[in-house]
């Protein structure tokens, strides 16, 4: 059985920081893309952060761009989503998703896991 199991959301103040993990099991997910999506309230899910398999190439929208930083370690099959200077618009579920390829995508629909989700809320 798959799984993407998310943690290290939290409540956090305005310009502090979270850093999110996605730990895989039930198979390796070493040759696909990896992405982190959120979804607010009433809010179409938006993509926040995408990485090849191998690492070299991320992806960002200019939402996020400069604060997030999306990562991973293959050899724990484990990917992770370092967020700074956390703004009350960033509050969401945070969802980690696994790509059907090794490159990434920004549409939901390219990707196949999907772990439950964890919330993130950034006061102000």
């Amino acid at each position: 059985q798959v799984q993407l199991v998310e943690s290290g959301g939290g409540l956090v103040q305005a310009g502090g920081s979270l850093r999110l993990s996605c730990a895989a099991s039930g198979r390796t997910f070493s040759r696909q893309a990896m992405g982190w999506f959120r979804q607010a309230p009433g809010k179409e899910r938006e993509f926040v952060a995408g990485i090849m398999y191998t690492g070299v190439i991320t992806d960002y929208p200019d939402s996020v761009k400069g604060r997030f930083t999306i990562s991973r370690d293959n050899a724990k099959n484990t990917v992770y989503l370092q967020m700074n200077s956390l703004k009350p618009e960033d509050t969401a579920v945070y969802y980690c998703a696994a790509d059907r390829s090794i490159t990434v995508h920004t549409t939901p629909g390219a990707y196949e896991y999907w772990g439950q989700g964890t919330q993130v809320t950034v006061s102000s």
